[in-house]
């Protein structure tokens, strides 16, 4: 095991220069006016009192009255001031600094650049000076001030950045947090007078959402990359369910760059790292014509920002091990190549190489690229669809449409703050921005709340009203639900719900507690409420696969979706298990079990991970709605059409969820259907398929129900009922009968790969938490 290898000198010098310097923390967020330098300053009072000795200098509080506040009796270690075209500058003094030798400093504008003269001409370069005095520095920076960003920035918004931090920066620190806020709340700030700006352009809605959907995605990338060293530590391989990545396998052939781009459409849809790999014959030179279509391929690869690889195999037999082993070694959750064109009999002879990968790939799905060239003439670079025309101004709405328009009008607006775990802060959130409205005037009640009993969650109640629960008895037991009736005849204008995931008494009005929010907003009531990212109904697999742990309270993705506002609540893992350690989370009793489960550090960081990828996915799909050439990344430019084939096994549920999360990002309608062999429907046959049918129309699917005489009817008869609904993709899991009742019956998804390679099937591989990687040699 790794742990117990001896530290070369080399690691145990750098280990000893890392004990005496300072630790770097980042709040990062999309632009002005989020809250860093709140933030920060409210952490800085936290440690003072832990009795840490903290200063601050530099900090720009751009005299927003919240801000000010926070600054408080913190000491202030008077800053160098100067003035750029008439504007007042602050330089950190550091000679004063060293001097004073606080524990911790808390500094704005990591980017900033100091004047002619200084010490070093940038604050990076001070807080590096700092932290190697043993100075321990928290500090703010936007996300287009950082290099390797800043000329995205620029290129998705128009902004001009002049003062820039380095691109390594996030790397460098010890943790980084985003302050992660929507352009209306941005947009209501700047409107209330709380902060100044000096680019219009920058705050213009669109811009505001690209930018937010960059810095989520940009510390999702840099939590990945702490995963994966965490998960390589401690021995564990294959995908980790939080991050996407494709992989396409080609030869040096003609429709090489046809699978290569398609891989390249998946993986940007789905926010996705892109590889390519070619195994070639050991013992055979290149044609000509291949040695030309390599170099095509490998192009096009660095077009794309993709990593390309060549492999020397002795035979093309081994090839599916080669590939299966492959996929695993880099945390592949999606394989894409193209349909076997081989007869049955030609896969007998020569072996099949798509049928020996279906057999060996667990944990990664297998994408088989429907060769369209031949089918319909598809170009290798699909055309711009053009943008749907608006509907005539002038045409008189009907009556059904005039009821809908009127319904969203008077429907209550929703606020979702999302987490990534239990104990990040969403409830204290909620609670404070109540307070917030209460002193605006707006009349805000705590329909339910939730402490846990979390000393300051309860402390940020302040002057809310709280509407008493509704007490239950059942079983002989008084149990308490939020009071619908009581709120919607109290009719305030906004109601704070906690745990929207929650599930209700047995005889309540309804079963969940999502379903009574949506009854106040239909009432016209505002509602602010939270959840955490696995209780999201179509990343419940994902999450089982992180955790280990099936969560069973879920909400479904149309409740997020419909929401006016979705807000993160960020906070390190490691952040995270020290509230836990502190007893700020759960009571003393439970912490080592949580420690030891749920809140272990892999664990943390991969729903982190997932929750800043979900919600970055969240901000491109509005910023589409708003205007398809305005997503980041980019509008899906053919009409697809999703049909999931299921059978009745524990894997249906992970399969209609794929369907849907396929078809949402893809903007598809999309289909389920399972197909009966032989005679009457047993009666526990059918109570599973009702539970299939509910989630599905939960996830705003069509669930069908076919019949066939014979088992080698079944590959046949789904192939032509995705065809009836001119399906694209067809989506199938593994295959869990045994050899012998394949060469028996036949096999449904050998047979649907044979004929249905006139469209894209995915096979989604079944989930095993204890696979390894097999021999490769």
């Amino acid at each position: 095991m790794k742990e117990f290898r001896r530290k070369t000198p080399e690691e145990l010098l750098h280990s000893i220069m890392k004990v005496h310097l300072g630790r770097l923390k980042i709040y990062i967020g999309s632009v002005s006016g989020t809250g860093k330098t709140y933030h920060m300053l409210r952490e800085g009072h936290t440690l003072k009192d832990q009795g840490i000795d903290v200063v601050i200098c530099a900090v720009s509080t751009m005299q927003r009255p919240e801000t000010i506040r926070q600054v408080g009796d913190l000491e202030r270690v008077p800053s160098i001031h100067w003035n750029k075209d008439g504007v007042e500058r602050k330089d950190l003094n550091l000679d004063a600094l060293i001097a004073r030798n606080p524990e911790v400093v808390l500094v704005d504008g990591l980017a900033h650049r100091n004047r002619e003269g200084a010490r070093f001409p940038t604050r990076f370069e001070d807080i590096r000076y700092l932290l190697g005095h043993g100075i321990s520095v928290i500090t703010t920076v936007n996300v287009y001030e950082l290099e390797g960003v800043t000329e995205l920035a620029q290129k998705l918004t128009g902004i001009e950045v002049k003062e820039t931090a380095p691109a390594n920066t996030l790397e460098l620190a010890d943790e980084v947090r985003l302050i992660d806020v929507t352009p209306e709340t941005i947009l209501e700030r700047l409107s209330n007078g709380h902060f100044r700006h000096g680019n219009p352009d920058l705050f213009e809605r669109g811009n505001l959402a690209k930018l937010r959907e960059l810095a989520l995605r940009l510390v999702a990338d840099g939590v990945n990359d702490s995963l994966e060293k965490h998960r390589e530590e401690m021995g564990l391989l294959g995908p980790s369910g939080a991050a996407e990545r494709i992989l396409v396998s080609t030869q040096y052939h003609w429709n090489g760059s046809i699978y290569v781009r398609r891989g390249q459409q998946i993986a940007k849809r789905l926010s996705g790292d892109l590889r390519v790999v070619s195994f070639v014959p050991s013992k055979k030179r290149l044609s000509k014509e291949a040695a030309a279509f390599k170099r095509s391929i490998m192009q096009l690869v660095d077009k794309v920002d993709g990593v390309f690889e060549e492999i020397a195999i002795p035979s093309r037999r081994v090839l599916p091990r080669k590939l299966a082993g492959y996929a695993a070694r880099h945390n592949v959750t999606r394989i894409v190549m193209g349909h076997s064109r081989q007869s049955r009999w030609q896969d007998l002879w020569k072996g099949s190489v798509v049928g020996g990968l279906v057999k060996r790939i667990q944990n990664t799905d297998l994408f088989l690229v429907a060769d369209r060239a031949i089918e319909e003439g598809e170009r290798i670079l699909p055309t711009r669809s053009r943008r749907s025309q608006e509907s005539d101004p002038y045409r008189r709405l009907s009556d059904t449409d005039l009821e809908k328009k009127i319904e969203r009008i008077r429907r209550g607006k929703c606020k979702v703050y999302i987490g990534a775990a239990p104990g990040v802060g969403k409830t204290y959130t909620m609670l404070r921005e109540g307070n917030d409205l209460l002193k605006k005037g707006i009349d805000v009640v705590i329909g339910l709340l939730e402490t846990h009993g979390r000393q300051e969650t309860l402390a940020q109640v302040g002057e809310l009203e709280t509407i008493p629960r509704l007490v239950t008895n059942y079983g002989g037991t008084k149990l308490e639900e939020m009071d619908v009736e009581t709120i919607l005849k109290r009719n305030p204008e906004v109601v704070l719900v906690d745990e929207l995931a929650h599930t209700n008494v047995p005889g309540s009005k309804h079963k969940k507690r999502y379903e009574d929010v949506q009854d106040i907003l239909n009432a016209g009531i505002s509602v602010i409420s939270t959840m955490n990212v696995q209780h999201l109904e179509s990343l419940n697999d994902a999450v089982e696969q992180i955790t280990g742990i099936r969560v069973r309270e879920t909400v479904p993705d149309s409740m997020m979706r419909a929401a006016d506002e979705v807000q993160l609540i960020d906070v390190a893992p490691g952040a995270l298990q020290e509230r836990m350690k502190e007893g700020k989370i759960y009571e003393p009793s439970k912490i080592d079990q949580a420690l030891s489960n749920f809140f272990k550090l892999g664990n943390l960081i991969a729903l982190r991970e997932l929750a800043l990828r979900e919600i970055a996915d969240d901000v491109d799909e509005r910023l589409e709605s708003w205007d398809r050439r305005e997503a980041l990344r980019g509008p899906w430019r053919r009409k697809e059409v999703i049909f999931v084939a299921v059978t009745t096994s524990p894997n249906a549920e992970r399969l209609i969820r794929r369907g849907f999360r396929i078809a949402y990002r893809l903007k598809a309608a999309w289909f389920v259907t399972y197909v009966h062999e032989n005679g009457d429907i047993p009666e526990q046959v059918m109570k599973r398929l009702d539970k299939l049918k509910e989630l599905t129309n939960k996830l705003s699917g069509n669930f069908e129900l076919q019949r066939a005489s014979h088992h080698r009817q079944v590959a046949s008869l789904l192939i032509e009922t995705a065809d009836k609904y001119a399906a694209t993709q067809m989506i199938i899991g593994q295959s869990a009968r045994s050899i012998w009742t394949k060469l028996k019956k036949g096999s449904v998804v050998n047979g649907i790969l044979r004929h249905a390679r006139h469209m894209d099937v995915l096979v989604v591989a079944d989930f095993d938490p204890n696979v390894k990687v097999g021999d490769e040699e």
